[in-house]
């Protein structure tokens, strides 16, 4: 018998008590031993001595649904029903999940646990029938498992995995455990309501905003709003004057207003007028400057990402040439929910609460900022109103436990608007240049395309960022439309503007250019848009939902006066997507969007009402974003503030959506953020049919401008 390592098996949280814990590592030829009259098919879901399955999530629930997505594949492959699975946020802890990521983020959630989760639970369902056979003296292969019990079926006899637990835990782990086959699903791909729908409708539902804890006080923030700017000055008299504030507390960049509640933390704040210094080199950054150094890069010869063929053979004796640049602005998230984060520092440790993306990280980023030991540092993740990458980064977390290691009690410190905005990590500035040469044949010889922007992977490596953003060029270099050569580069260009992901970043990036480029292509050679797609597309799932999409929009119709309609299709993600919006632009050049039509192809599709859900979080995001988002920067700080000067669209001026997934078994694909990058192109496309003039630099709506 293989000894396993403290690595190999872990002893589960109280999600599952003490339960059995079989980590994904562990593989066949291995045993272990019974702690618990319990059954666990790996660190994050067992089953417990009641029969009741439990679940600990290793992923965050942010609004995507991935909370109910996660329970019905556990549900499927035990036998139970959705509502009979008990789930909890898992507070930060890498070492209990890996070798899954607690992270969440670039739509990897369903793809990253699909297969490991499916595999556990065969493994605790073939136990438990493994039980039950043994207790009758019938072979394994006349039982079968069903609504939480184990059957017999040749004589119907029946036993609740409640009185099996224990026989299943005490022995070795099946070493066949056959997933169930799609044949077979019961619960998966079949549309289910939303899990946690009833407490967030009833108000019951606990966000990272909600978190109460005795002897806590609240706390308000303003950080210099000119990047690395320094606190100057601060009245604490007037501060301390308003009623409930109890301290004021001054860092190097930053001063925070202690209080009974939180209105009187921001009357604090306002009160106490801080004056900043600026940073010599950032004071005077004005955006034009910025953008214009982006758009610079694109001259340097960049770092090659992916190279195929003879770029100048292939342009010999091209029938057509096209080439534009396109241009994206910085972006903020926007959350609904701002930042927030309670914490307690006493007695060599520091306690936790909040929402975030990355729960394990941001716990070590604490351990680290108070020189604790990890151990030391415990952080309970609750659910947030939004993340869209704002929570990916730790930012939050530190600021408050700064706070708290300063003060005896707990403290709920809670960003306003403002400060959110004006301190985000934003989506970075983008320039692309895209130059395509069409030979004689009609097909698509050379493709060069340089991107130049800011890049999140260079930060997070340091010194061993080698010049490539692999995130930047993700889609550019795997195009969907086929050419005998290609170029794609990529050139790094830094400001003082703090950048990080934002829902899609580069292969949103890379859809906005690639779809507007062949959009322009196809008008220039006068072939209808998506006829031009499909004679270079030789995908068949990115053919089969573009033809769908094109069918069920009725493409090729005819449209009023002042009605553009637009297509885009995308192979990103791991997810197919094509989409036709049409959209309508008046005398005044204001843009309204009317209707999308989306067809996904994401594999299997879970909860295909969840992946309708998506996209219709996905496509109005986007379709803010592109009408009207832009972070714009004056005098080294930034100009938005709230939702007056950033704006969103209105529940009034949702466009109807007309969304259709295609059923299939291929590995499922993410959905945060495709009909997010779907939706950019599309509108470009639109605006373009309905006004003739192409907008090659967003937010569409200032591209277009007005009367």
């Amino acid at each position: 018998m293989t000894v396993a390592t403290r690595r190999d098996v872990l002893i589960g949280s109280g999600a599952i008590g003490g339960a059995l814990v079989v980590p994904l590592a562990l593989g066949a030829g291995r045993s272990s031993a019974a702690t618990a009259p319990a059954l666990a098919g790996n660190a994050w879901l067992g089953v417990d001595g009641e029969g009741r399955v439990t679940l600990a999530l290793p992923k965050t629930e942010m609004g995507q649904g991935i909370l109910t997505t996660i329970t019905m594949i556990a549900a499927e492959e035990l036998a139970v029903r959705p509502a009979d699975v008990k789930v909890t946020l898992a507070d930060g802890d890498a070492a209990r999940f890996a070798p899954i990521d607690q992270g969440t983020g670039g739509s990897t959630s369903v793809r990253e646990v699909w297969q490991p989760l499916r595999e556990a639970g065969a493994k605790a369902r073939v136990a438990l029938v493994n039980a039950g056979a043994r207790q009758w003296g019938v072979p394994a292969a006349e039982c079968d498992a069903h609504d939480g019990a184990v059957v017999h079926k040749p004589s119907g006899k029946v036993l609740p995995y409640a009185a099996l637990v224990a026989s299943a835990a005490a022995a070795p782990l099946p070493a066949d455990a056959p997933v169930r086959p799609a044949s077979a699903y019961s619960v998966i791909g079949k549309s289910h309501r939303r899990l946690d729908g009833d407490a967030k409708a009833r108000g019951t539902a606990e966000y990272g905003i909600d978190v109460v804890v005795p002897g806590m006080k609240y706390a308000a923030i303003a950080v210099s709003p000119i990047f690395g700017g320094k606190l100057v000055s601060v009245d604490e008299a007037a501060a301390r004057a308003v009623a409930g504030v109890s301290g004021v507390i001054r860092g190097d960049d930053v001063v925070y207003v202690i209080a009974d509640n939180t209105w009187a933390a921001r009357q604090g704040i306002t009160a106490a007028k801080a004056q900043w210094t600026g940073d010599a080199a950032h004071a005077g950054a004005q955006h034009a400057g910025i953008i214009a150094a982006v758009n610079a890069a694109l001259d340097k010869p960049g770092f090659v990402a992916a190279t195929s063929g003879d770029l100048a053979a292939a342009r010999e004796g091209a029938a057509h040439r096209f080439s534009a640049t396109y241009t994206q602005p910085f972006l903020a998230h926007a959350t609904m929910e701002p930042g927030n984060c309670v914490a307690h520092v006493h007695d060599g440790q520091c306690t936790i609460w909040t929402g975030s993306q990355i729960p394990s990280d941001a716990r070590k980023a604490a351990a680290t900022r108070l020189n604790l030991p990890l151990e030391k540092v415990t952080l309970h993740n609750r659910l947030m109103g939004g993340g869209f990458g704002r929570r990916l980064e730790p930012d939050m977390v530190e600021r408050c436990v700064d706070l708290a290691k300063q003060v005896p009690f707990p403290v709920k410190l809670i960003w306003s608007r403002e400060e959110d905005m004006g301190h985000d990590w934003y989506r970075p500035a983008y320039a692309d240049h895209i130059d395509i040469a069409v030979g004689a044949d009609g097909k698509i010889a050379a493709w060069e395309h340089k991107i130049a922007g800011s890049s999140i992977i260079a930060r997070l490596m340091g010194p061993a960022f080698k010049g490539v953003d692999d995130d930047a060029v993700e889609g550019a270099i795997t195009p969907i439309y086929a050419a005998h050569a290609r170029k794609v580069t990529f050139q790094a260009q830094e400001s003082m503007v703090p950048t990080s992901w934002w829902r899609g970043v580069g292969p949103l990036r890379s859809a906005f250019v690639m779809e507007s480029a062949i959009d322009e292509l196809a008008h220039q050679l006068a072939m209808d848009p998506i006829a031009f797609r499909l004679a270079h597309i030789e995908d068949p799932r990115a053919r089969a939902v573009l033809e769908k999409v094109r069918d069920q929009s009725g493409w090729g119709g005819k449209v009023p006066a002042g009605t553009g309609r637009g297509v885009s299709v995308i192979h990103l993600w791991d997810t197919y997507m094509a989409a036709v919006a049409d959209v309508v632009v008046d005398k005044d050049h204001q843009i309204t969007v009317r209707t999308v039509h989306v067809v996904v192809d994401c594999g299997q599709a879970i909860n295909p009402s969840g992946v309708m859900a998506q996209v219709d979080s996905g496509v109005i995001f986007g379709a803010s974003a592109a009408l009207y988002g832009e972070v714009t920067i004056a005098n080294g700080r930034v100009e938005q503030s709230n939702f007056h000067d950033y704006r969103v669209l209105r529940m009034n001026e949702a466009p109807a959506i007309h969304t259709t997934v295609i059923e299939n078994h291929e590995k499922p694909g993410g959905m945060g953020e495709p009909p997010n990058a779907v939706i950019f192109p599309a509108l470009a496309n639109a605006v373009y049919a309905a006004t003739g003039k192409r907008v090659r630099s967003l937010p569409l709506q200032k591209g277009l401008g007005t009367a």
